[in-house]
C-alpha cells in the first residue's frame, strides 16, 4: 500500500521526512487484511517499525476529514520498556502527526510527574510511556483509559523480560475489551504468545524477520580472548576500528562504571549509561554522543535500549549477552536503516562453545578472528592518516601564511613528522595483550634476555585440570606481583606446571605468594629445585590451540582453577555471565 492512500496530512508529513516508499514492516501493516485488526509484529530493530505502528493507529485516531476528534481522553496508547525508547516513539509519532493536530503525552519514569498529570488533564490523543510510570497514572486516576481504541506494545519481550507483565496487565485490563492490540517484538517466544492469547482477538501475525536472524547489515566477529585480557582487548577493538560511534555493552552497572573509567583513563571520549544514571544525565550522554563530542557509550542492556544513533557502527559485547534474544538486541544498535555496522562478541577461551552453540541457534555467521595487535592498529593509523591528509581540503591566506613560516624554519620532511607524531599523540595506545606474548615464552629452545639466571617454580596444576598458559599466566601474574615479562619459559605437565623467573626477581616473587595465600585460587605455588622432568609428559605449552578437558577448551574445570577476568590492579568488567 503506497504512502500516497493514506491521509493527505500523513503522506505530507512522510515526504517531509524523505520517506518515498513503506519499509517491509510499514508496508505490511497498511495492507488491506492489516487494516482494523489486532496485530502480532515481528521486525528487526531500525526496520522502520515506530513508523508503522504510527500508521497502523492513524484509523483509530483520525476521523474522516484527517483530523482527530474533540476528545479529551486518549485514544491510543504506546507502551515501551525504557525511557529513551518511550522518549524516541513519542518524537516519532510527533512528526508523524504533527500536521494533523494529533496531541501527544509522555509519561516515563524520572521526569516531572505532576507535569505528566496536568498535560494529561488538559487532553492527549496519543499517550506514550513506561509500564511503571503509565499504571501509577492509571492507579492515582490521572490516566483515563476507557475510551482507548488501540494500545501498541513495543519490544513485548524486553518488557516481559524486565518483569513488567503485572504492571501491562493490570493497564491492559483497564482499557476497553473492544479496543485494538498490537504486539511489535523483535522476539515472539512463549510468554508473549500467551500474553497475545488473554488481550487479542483473531490477531494477523507479521513478520519481516528473515531467516537470518543476524540482521543482514551486520557482519558479526567473535574475538577469543583469555579472560584477564578482556579490557585489553576493548581498547585494541575501539582504536583498530576508529569508528564513528561505538556502544560497548556490560552485564552490571559496575562493570560500565568501571570499565567507563579505564576507557576516559586512556583517552577515549567516552560516556557511561546505566540504570544509576539520571534522565538528565542519559540526556547529557546522548547529546554528546550525536554532536561527537564523545564516540564511545558504555551501557547495560536496558540503558541502551531504545537508542537511535545514525553514526554508530561498531557494537562491543564486552560481556556476552545471556541469549539469542538479547545478542540481536544489542547488535540491532547499529546496520540500521540501511547502513552496515559490526558486531564484535568478546569470547574468553572457557565460552567458546558454548558460544558458538548460541550463533548456531540465532543462524548467525560469525567470523573467529584473534584481537587486533598493536602493529595491526600501528598499520590501519597510517592508512587513516594518509588518506586523511591526501583529502582535498580549503586553505584561507592564514593557513597559507603559517605554512611559509614553517617551511622558512623546518624542511618539509620534518614538519610532515612533526604533524604525524601530534596525530598519533592524540590517539590512545593500543594494549600488548598478554596472549600474544606467550608464544616466545613457552618456548625450551634458548634464552629471552634477561633469562640466562633463573629459578624454576612449580604450581599443582597440570594436563589432567585442563591447565593453559592462557589462563595460567595471568593467574602468576597476578599471584605474585610481577609482569607477564619477568616470567620464563612455561612447561605444562600432568598434574603440575613448571615455570621460571629471573633469580633476580624470585624474592619478590616469593614474598608476594606469601601474602596472597599459598592455596588461594589457583593451586599451590612452590619452588622446584630440579624443574620439569625430561620426559615427555611435561612439554611446553604455547597459546597455539587450546586442550580439551572436562572444563571446555581452554578453560579451568572449576572454580578453585578459575582466573579473574581482570588483572591485578586495574578494575574492570568481570567475566560474562
Amino acid at each position: 500500500m503506497p504512502f500516497s492512500s493514506l491521509p493527505p496530512l500523513l503522506s505530507e508529513a512522510l515526504a517531509t521526512r524523505g520517506y518515498v516508499a513503506p519499509t517491509p514492516v510499514q508496508a505490511a501493516v497498511l495492507e488491506p487484511e492489516a487494516v482494523g485488526r489486532d496485530l502480532i509484529v515481528s521486525a528487526q530493530t531500525g526496520s522502520g517499525k515506530t513508523v508503522a505502528f504510527g500508521l497502523a493507529m492513524a484509523s483509530d485516531i483520525l476521523a474522516e476529514s484527517g483530523q482527530p476528534p474533540l476528545l479529551r481522553a486518549p485514544l491510543a496508547l504506546a507502551i515501551a520498556p525504557t525511557r529513551e525508547l518511550a522518549l524516541q516513539v513519542s518524537t516519532e509519532l510527533r512528526w508523524l502527526f504533527e500536521k494533523a493536530g494529533v496531541k501527544i503525552a509522555t509519561c516515563v519514569g524520572g521526569m516531572d510527574a505532576a507535569k505528566e498529570r496536568r498535560t494529561l488533564s488538559q487532553g492527549a490523543h496519543i499517550v506514550v510511556g513506561t509500564p511503571g510510570r503509565l499504571r501509577d497514572h492509571l492507579e492515582r486516576g490521572s490516566l483515563d483509559l476507557r475510551a482507548l481504541k488501540v494500545a501498541v506494545l513495543d519490544e513485548a519481550d524486553e518488557m516481559l523480560d524486565m518483569g513488567f507483565r503485572e504492571d501491562l496487565e493490570e493497564i491492559l485490563d483497564a482499557t476497553p475489551p473492544e479496543r485494538r492490540t498490537l504486539l511489535f517484538s523483535a522476539t515472539i517466544p512463549k510468554p508473549i504468545i500467551a500474553l497475545a492469547r488473554r488481550y487479542q482477538r483473531d490477531a494477523l501475525r507479521i513478520s519481516t524477520v528473515g531467516e537470518d536472524r543476524g540482521h543482514g547489515d551486520i557482519s558479526y566477529q567473535a574475538v577469543t580472548v583469555a579472560p584477564s585480557d578482556i579490557e585489553n582487548a576493548v581498547v585494541n577493538l575501539l582504536r583498530f576500528h576508529e569508528a564513528e560511534s561505538a556502544m560497548l555493552f556490560c552485564a552490571t552497572r559496575d562493570n560500565v562504571r568501571h570499565l567507563h573509567a579505564s576507557l576516559i583513563e586512556r583517552g577515549f571520549a567516552a560516556v557511561a549509561l546505566s540504570g544509576e544514571h539520571s534522565q538528565n544525565e542519559r540526556n547529557q550522554a546522548l547529546q554528546a554522543l550525536r554532536d561527537r563530542r564523545a564516540r564511545v557509550c558504555v551501557a547495560t542492556d536496558v540503558a541502551a535500549r531504545g537508542i537511535d544513533l545514525p553514526t554508530l557502527s561498531l557494537v562491543i559485547h564486552v560481556e556476552l549477552p545471556r541469549d539469542a534474544e538479547a545478542l540481536q538486541h544489542r547488535s540491532g544498535r547499529t546496520g540500521r536503516a540501511g547502513k552496515k555496522g559490526t558486531a564484535v562478541l568478546l569470547v574468553p577461551y572457557p565460552r567458546r562453545r558454548m558460544v558458538e552453540r548460541m550463533l548456531g541457534g540465532a543462524k548467525i555467521n560469525a567470523q573467529w578472528i584473534n584481537p587486533p595487535t598493536p602493529d595491526d592498529i600501528r598499520r590501519n593509523d597510517r592508512e587513516r592518516l594518509i588518506a586523511q591528509l591526501l583529502e582535498p581540503v580549503e586553505f584561507d591566506e592564514d593557513d597559507r601564511a603559517l605554512a611559509e613560516r614553517l617551511i622558512a624554519e623546518r624542511s618539509p620532511e620534518d614538519i610532515a613528522a612533526a604533524l604525524v607524531r601530534a596525530h598519533r599523540a592524540r590517539m590512545p595506545a593500543p594494549e600488548e595483550l598478554i596472549d600474544r606474548a606467550v608464544q616466545p615464552q613457552g618456548s625450551a629452545d634458548g634464552h629471552r634476555p634477561g633469562f640466562e639466571d633463573t629459578l624454576w617454580f612449580k604450581v599443582d596444576i597440570g594436563r589432567r585440570q585442563n591447565a593453559d598458559v592462557r589462563w595460567i599466566l595471568p593467574l602468576l601474574c597476578r599471584r605474585g606481583h610481577v609482569t607477564k615479562n619477568e616470567i620464563g619459559a612455561i612447561r605444562i605437565g600432568a598434574n603440575e606446571t613448571f615455570f621460571q623467573i629471573p633469580r633476580s626477581a624470585a624474592a619478590k616473587f616469593q614474598a608476594a605468594l606469601k601474602r596472597t595465600g599459598g592455596e588461594e585460587e589457583g593451586g599451590v605455588i612452590t619452588p622446584s629445585a630440579t624443574g620439569p622432568s625430561a620426559g615427555g609428559n611435561d612439554r611446553p605449552r604455547s597459546a597455539g590451540g587450546p586442550p580439551r578437558g572436562p572444563g571446555g577448551p581452554g578453560g579451568p574445570p572449576n572454580k578453585r582453577y578459575a582466573a579473574r577476568p581482570i588483572s591485578a590492579g586495574r578494575k574492570g568488567p568481570a567475566r560474562p555471565r
